[in-house]
């Protein structure tokens, strides 16, 4: 069976964006896109809910992302991409399908059909939908040694108590903590 990877990086004070959806504090340097080339190899399909797809079409099929990251663009610009929305209606990435309904039914699917693992990138409320019914299998979750003092919180919403375990740690040179858990 497939897995469900949901990668998130978050602020030392649990904020995965600023007060004004800023992220020019994440952290992307050679190591990182390392460890993103690696994590694209191991993946076959990306999962986005509409915010993060519109923002992702909008850079990795740009000049200046093919120049700036040929490799990290080349995959996420070949990759297969399911985005779920109710208002999306022609994408504009290539390699697109837009799920408008049955979100958790259709992760089921996905789940169950050949392949790679898939990777959830940000869409941070869809993760929510998939966290109750337990859908994701790995939470990898960046902490990058900023405190930005507000903004969105990794899991605004949940209101029940959700244990994890570690699993795997990764240190950054540039301080990013890279934690690996899944879900009890």
């Amino acid at each position: 069976m497939r897995r469900i990877i949901f990668q998130m990086m978050v602020s030392l004070d649990g904020f995965y964006e600023g007060i004004n959806r800023e992220i020019d504090w994440h952290v992307v340097d050679e190591e990182f896109n390392e460890y993103a080339i690696d994590l694209l190899n191991s993946i076959d399909t990306l999962l986005f809910g509409r915010v993060t797809y519109e923002l992702m079409a909008d850079y990795w099929p740009t000049m200046e992302a093919i120049k700036n990251e040929p490799l990290i663009a080349n995959k996420m610009n070949s990759l297969p991409k399911i985005v779920f929305s109710r208002s999306l209606t022609r994408p504009s990435w290539n390699n697109t399908r837009v799920v408008k309904h049955n979100i958790v039914e259709a992760i089921q699917d996905f789940k169950q059909q050949k392949g790679k693992d898939i990777a959830l990138f940000g869409s941070s409320d869809m993760a929510l939908n998939l966290i109750k019914p337990s859908l994701i299998d790995e939470f990898r979750i960046f902490i990058n040694p900023v405190v930005l003092g507000n903004g969105k919180p990794l899991f605004k919403g949940i209101d029940t108590r959700l244990n994890f375990k570690l699993h795997k740690t990764k240190l950054f040179n540039s301080g990013l903590v890279l934690l690996y858990y899944h879900s009890d």
